[in-house]
């Protein structure tokens, strides 16, 4: 009978936990809708309080109209194809390289000696200057672009990749070694594992730089996308338009991290930080 008792107890000390976990749930979203509520509402009813004129800041209705017309017509989804795929594609460049060269910065002294100088001497550089360059040898196609985003964001991903792979325990590279890992193996299945967490940390920079490198150079280039598109609104003096681009642009760098959070959940599934706390 005892047993029994304990039994139930425990059952119900789990749905309990389960409940708990679940409120705290709806309370991080709803606490999410909220300020954007909030944000809404302030933005609806300043516009429409007289103090500034709609040319200086549209209703937020008016600005969804925009948004909608623009999905209706195609010109939306057109520049976001355009956008997206200049953004991942430099993203992905970008994470490749940066991670591959950070390793290997590490791993290999000669490199390490070539590289240092070049990146103590890039990293403070705001890397938009080269655009003109670029421009003049790269011409104003989709290619500028994807090159604006790689110098940009490679940066992040490389120095991440080789502050967490420095800080490997030097007791997991020996003991790898000791029973006979070959340098291909180490690395996959001892320095990668070991710095994905700070790794990861780098992409969740890289990426809303990536939009925003993008977001510029569309600005600067013309050629379509998100940022060109913009541009044209404000020298057309459309303000609405112009605070759509704005409110898109914010959804897909949202939508965007979010996706690099969820990934980040399930390639660390393993690790401690998405293991749940012990209840006591």
């Amino acid at each position: 009978m005892a047993r029994l008792d304990r039994i139930e107890a425990s059952t119900r000390q789990s749905r309990l936990d389960q409940a708990v976990a679940a409120l705290r749930i709806v309370a991080q979203v709803g606490q999410h809708w909220i300020a954007l509520a909030a944000l809404a509402s302030f933005w609806e009813l300043f516009a429409r309080s007289g103090l500034v004129t709609t040319f200086q800041l549209p209703t937020l209705s008016s600005v969804l109209v925009a948004i909608y017309d623009r999905s209706v017509s195609g010109e939306l989804w057109h520049s976001l194809q355009l956008t997206l795929y200049r953004t991942i594609t430099g993203f992905v460049t970008a994470s490749i390289l940066g991670v591959l060269l950070g390793i290997m910065i590490v791993r290999n002294k000669a490199v390490r000696w070539f590289f240092d100088p070049l990146i103590s001497v890039m990293f403070p550089v705001p890397k938009i200057v080269f655009l003109p360059i670029i421009v003049l040898w790269l011409g104003f196609g989709d290619t500028t672009k994807i090159f604006m985003i790689v110098i940009d964001a490679i940066l992040p991903v490389l120095t991440a990749t080789i502050a967490a792979t420095s800080a490997v325990q030097r007791d997991l590279i020996w003991s790898a070694k000791s029973m006979g890992a070959n340098q291909t193996e180490l690395v996959w299945d001892v320095l990668l594992p070991a710095a994905l967490p700070q790794i990861l940390t780098g992409l969740q920079v890289a990426l809303p730089l990536s939009l925003i490198i993008c977001i510029v150079a569309e600005m600067l280039t013309a050629g379509g996308g998100l940022g060109a598109d913009m541009m044209n609104a404000s020298r057309f003096s459309n303000s609405r338009a112009l605070f759509a681009g704005i409110v898109e642009v914010a959804i897909v760098g949202s939508v965007l991290i979010k996706l690099l959070s969820m990934a980040r959940k399930h390639l660390l599934r393993w690790h401690p930080e998405t293991t749940p706390p012990a209840t006591v």
